[in-house]
């Protein structure tokens, strides 16, 4: 018999909520990587996809083994905040270095005013 077959229905329940959750929200960042056409815009969809969907799938992961096990399993909260102290940082790097590349080559996204954004 497995040790699966201890823990109780609601953390199964929970358990599997969560990562479905977590998998779609990676899913939709993927698939916003797909269809948005310019580089800013793709840069967004995954930054996001990525930090909320790996939250989600981590604190599936912590609430199954902490009821599988005697104590709270908390290894997973340094996943997380890795994750979310990295993303964004990622993204704003990216982000100024195509600025830059943009300024320097004098590219469609440095001659457009703020705001207006990319044609669709």
């Amino acid at each position: 018999m497995s040790a699966a077959a201890g823990v109780s229905t609601v953390v199964t329940v929970l358990t599997a909520v969560l990562l479905v959750a977590g998998a779609a929200i990676t899913l939709i960042g993927a698939i916003g990587l797909l269809r948005l056409r310019t580089f800013y815009e793709r840069a967004h969809a995954p930054t996001l996809g990525t930090t909320l969907g790996t939250a989600c799938i981590a604190l599936a992961s912590m609430v199954y083994f902490s009821a599988l096990g005697t104590r709270p399993v908390v290894h997973e909260l340094l996943i997380v905040v890795l994750v979310l102290v990295t993303t964004p940082v990622t993204l704003l790097i990216l982000v100024r270095a195509a600025q830059l590349r943009d300024q320097l080559e004098g590219g469609e996204a440095a001659r457009k005013p703020p705001g207006t954004g990319g044609t669709r």
